[in-house]
């Protein structure tokens, strides 16, 4: 599976079965907050969600951004993968 970042729509995406799974972010100077995961019907259950979650935050480390996982999904993926609890913030 291939995944991309669109900045000027400010998501990753990855094409599935279904359409388009996307992570959706807003920007606030060196915050980023991860607003929505969404995966088509289709494609659940797969590891995508997981994928893009990772993505995500590879790219926030690399950018030197604080995260605030609004988003339930991030939210439970870096409570189960603490290695990202250094870049996490609060709302």
């Amino acid at each position: 599976m291939s995944i991309r970042h669109e900045p000027s729509a400010s998501r990753f995406v990855a094409d599935v079965d279904g359409g388009e799974a996307t992570l959706e972010y807003m920007r606030e100077g060196k915050r980023v907050i991860f607003t929505h995961t969404g995966v088509p019907s289709e494609s659940e259950g797969q590891g995508i969600g997981a994928a893009l979650a990772k993505t995500g935050l590879d790219w926030a480390r690399a950018q030197h951004l604080q995260v605030v996982p609004a988003c339930p999904f991030v939210s439970t993926y870096v409570k189960r993968h603490r290695e990202y609890a250094d870049i996490v913030g609060n709302r």
